[in-house]
């Protein structure tokens, strides 16, 4: 169980079973005590024997040359193989933990499973070597400690409650991990090698160091963990928060109890954890309500080498853990060729996060044996430490050599094995699937769009009503600031039809029939519960005592969760987060919103290597909506653009959905149809942010009975046409307001909502309405160098049936937007001339 309770300073036994140390008692020999172990608790580890080369040497540190006799016992717990580093903690009882932990006796380890692990470890990987030489394969030569200490996480962690460990990982050791700790049949493995069945992911598939795999593992004490390794792309840490995102999820399905029985591992390279910030994003919300997930483990598989990087060259401190201080989290630094030391620390960090359910750390110290890729030659690099690690035996054989034990037949044994795994796996015809999904997938689908998808998305006005009601009432005694008070009036006139709903209460009506009809929503984006442009309002906060009331959390008895939550400020961190989500929620209606559309930029590794390219690579589907406001409002470069012209580059083979709904209704019809239909692809919406609660956006709330999404917007005031201006989101109102300025009768105006899949019979079907003859005009808001001019063209010329196809845009440009309102109006007017008097 998770708890942060104190532990009683008086003698107790700790969580394995080993007599904790009494608090000190106030005489002169314990005063000495206290005073020497007390320095070696804060710096001991700056002198602890942690580097298995010894390039990193102990850093002489003056609190700790004491003379006394407590010195060496001192020396003995905390500069060791075994380095504690948690001064930063603020919570006392948890450095008290961790101190009565290091100073109990340490308990017997299962020497002969320790070795059995090691052996296998690393003799897989000198078979690979042997048999695929030249091939990248990023072995854990050096550091195979790693898989001892997954072991005991395994075991602590099943006795305390796991049934499921979610992993994270980069490519460092990845396949070792797929075999020993997935248990996955090695001849899986070796087929990746062999490359079998290559026509199977003709312009798909991934590397095999990349793909996820799940499997059965059973823990000394028979106790069986189901392991969920979770795919990942080179960006490394780019997994980290899609694999926490995905541990909530797990987490929330479950409910009560969900937080022990799930537990998050993230494995990290040390330049990768010193240097990428999206770990550090990842980090950062570890302990908020909205994103934790209990604690979880991370393991640096520390080779004090990034490529041919020095360790010196990594970062700015001496650990590459050390950015792990900025939270109140214990880092246990221990050599990686003290494999006893390796998985006492497993053992403890599981038990603390157990215990106190935060994150902690593990660096996990050795050595990379080959190159970064095997293919490389690292004595260009790091001449001097290669020439150590070339006499450097195995860790299995010093080992075997400290226990006494002797182990030649049985890694003899093991090499057979692999060999023979190997011989198989050239028979193989069929490419391997290391994962099975999970049940709740079985229902929804990704391959191309079929028409027989489609679902309905309309509501009664009774239904309409009856949830009007309850999204715009509040309890009794509730003190509504006034403001807001008048906001709910308007939206209960709104769905009592006596005013048009805006886009808020559409979005608020969808949400509100989703969870009664038992589809959970979670909605994640900076300053998302009231909205960047105060259009939500998803909390109502009461002005004299600050609590909260959540209309959506109250629509009706039994219904799905509803979560609206205000992140942090991050992009990459929370999308990745949102999206791992959306991975073990497929049920749910997952969304995250950008603050503005601009921002999504900084999340763009996640969305090329995740959202767009996860069905291709892994074959793993995701519902993700990213919510995105786009607009040309004289706001400047950066509150205009979210660059459309990039998601349309990246669709392909109906990977994804974009779309710009142009009015209330039709933001209503969308949302409903993601979360309804179970054709499950990222949905990227380009919403309004001037329009919002414009008249010319919102709709009568008769719009909202009508039974689907339409993915173009005919123009039904205009019969035959002489020029047929085709255009998505704010620039059609504005082209509508300009003909109506210009008492213009014979220009048609026609709505894309939807950019992709690009819907090509129902556009031909609305030029075929307006007649034969005549100009079709593109017209966008975005310079010419951007927006969907580039993917628009080609298809209009394609149903063009003979009508000559122009274009009205800005002048290409490197900037998305001038900086001056000024110019913004100039250029918009402009646009608006030439959209009604250009000519082929």
């Amino acid at each position: 169980m998770l708890v942060a309770n104190d532990m009683s300073p008086s003698k107790s036994k700790s969580s394995n079973g080993a007599t904790a140390l009494a608090e000190p008692a106030p005489n002169t020999a314990n005063l000495e005590r206290e005073r020497v172990f007390s320095a070696y608790r804060q710096w001991g580890y700056l002198e602890g024997d942690l580097d298995p080369l010894g390039f990193l040497k102990p850093r002489p540190t003056s609190e700790l040359h004491i003379d006394s006799p407590y010195t060496a016992e001192a020396r003995a717990i905390y500069s060791s193989t075994i380095g504690v580093e948690i001064n930063h903690i603020y919570a006392p009882e948890r450095r008290r933990w961790v101190y009565q932990q290091m100073e109990s006796e340490a308990p017997e380890e299962d020497q002969q499973r320790i070795l059995d692990l090691l052996i296998r470890a690393d003799i897989f990987e000198q078979v690979m070597q042997q048999r695929y030489l030249g091939s990248k394969r990023f072995s854990l030569e050096g550091v195979t400690a790693l898989i001892p200490l997954v072991d005991e996480i395994l075991e602590t962690g099943s006795r305390l409650g796991a049934i499921e460990l979610v992993m994270g990982m980069s490519h460092r050791g990845r396949l070792n991990i797929i075999a020993h700790v997935a248990k996955r049949p090695t001849e899986e493995i070796f087929a990746g090698f062999e490359d079998v069945d290559p026509r199977s992911v003709l312009g798909s598939g991934d590397v095999k160091y990349h793909m996820g795999a799940t499997g059965e593992y059973i823990t000394k004490s028979g106790n069986k963990v189901h392991i969920h390794l979770v795919s990942n792309p080179s960006h490394l840490e780019a997994v980290d928060p899609v694999t926490v995102g995905r541990t909530r999820a797990k987490q929330d399905r479950t409910g009560e109890g969900g937080r022990e029985k799930y537990l998050p591992l993230l494995v990290h390279g040390d330049a990768a954890f010193a240097g990428q910030g999206i770990l550090a994003e990842t980090m950062n919300y570890a302990d908020l309500p909205s994103y934790t997930v209990g604690g979880t483990i991370h393991v640096i598989v520390n080779n004090l080498l990034g490529f041919t990087t020095s360790y010196l060259e990594e970062h700015s401190t001496r650990f590459a853990a050390c950015i792990a201080r900025r939270q109140s989290i214990p880092i246990f630094h221990v050599n990686g060729e003290d494999p006893d030391a390796v998985v006492r620390v497993a053992r403890l960090a599981t038990e603390y996060r157990y215990r106190f359910g935060t994150d902690v750390v593990i660096d996990l110290i050795g050595y990379r044996r080959h190159g970064h890729s095997e293919v490389d030659d690292p004595t260009i690099t790091q001449p001097l430490l290669y020439k150590k690690i070339k006499d450097h035996p195995p860790l299995w054989e010093i080992y075997a050599d400290d226990i006494g034990a002797t182990d030649a037949q049985q890694a003899a044994k093991i090499r057979a094995e692999f060999e023979a795994a190997q011989q198989n796996a050239g028979k193989i015809t069929k490419k391997p699937t290391l994962r099975e999904l999970p049940k709740y997938w079985d229902q929804y689908y990704g391959g191309r769009h079929k028409p027989e998808f489609e679902v309905e998305t309309g509501l009664s006005i009774e239904e309409l009503t009856d949830l009007t009601a309850r999204l715009t009432t509040y309890p009794n005694g509730f003190h509504i600031h006034p403001k807001v008070k008048k906001l709910l009036e308007q939206r209960a006139e709104m769905g009592a039809g006596k005013r048009p709903v805006d886009y808020g209460m559409a979005e608020a009506l969808a949400f509100a029939s989703l969870v009664k009809a038992g589809i959970p929503v979670r909605l994640s984006g900076q300053d998302s519960r009231r909205g960047t442009f105060n259009q939500r309002h998803s909390v109502l906060i009461d002005v004299e005592n600050e609590n909260e009331y959540v209309p959506l959390e109250n629509i009706a008895p039994g219904q799905a969760r509803c979560g609206i939550h205000n992140s942090t400020l991050s992009e990459p961190g929370v999308l990745g987060f949102e999206y791992g989500y959306s991975r073990d929620y497929p049920e749910a209606l997952v969304l995250w919103e950008a603050q503005f559309g601009d921002f999504v930029n900084v999340g763009q590794a996640i969305i090329d290597q995740f959202i767009s390219a996860g069905e291709a690579k892994w074959n793993l589907l995701s519902g993700l909506v990213l919510l995105l406001p786009h607009g040309y409002e004289g706001q400047g470069p950066e509150h205009s653009s979210a660059r459309i012209e990039r998601f349309i580059q990246l669709a392909a083979k109906h990977n994804i959905q974009i779309a710009q709904p142009s009015n209330a209704a039709q933001y209503f019809h969308l949302l409903r149809r993601q979360a309804l239909r179970h054709w499950r692809k990222p949905l990227i919406v380009f919403t309004p942010k001037s329009m919002l609660r414009h008249p010319d956006a919102s709709s009568p709330i008769a719009d909202f009975t009508r039974t689907a999404f339409l993915n173009v917007i005919p123009d039904s005031e205009i019969g035959e046409a002489s020029r047929i201006l085709v255009c998505s989101g704010k620039i059609g109102h504005e082209l509508r307001a300009e003909r109506k300025k210009r008492k213009e009768t014979a220009t048609a105006i026609v709505f894309v909502e939807q950019l992709y899949p690009f819907p090509e019979k129902e556009l031909a079907e609305e030029f075929a309405r307006h007649g034969e003859s005549g100009d079709i005009v593109w017209v966008q808001e975005e310079p010419a160098n951007m927006g969907a001019l580039f993917n628009m063209l080609p298809r209009l010329e394609r149903i063009a049936g003979g009508r000559h196809v122009l274009s009205v845009k800005r002048s290409s440009s490197p900037s998305p937007a001038s900086g001056s309102v000024k110019a913004h109006e100039v250029e918009q007017k402009t646009l608006l001339t030439l959209a009604f008097t250009t000519k082929g």
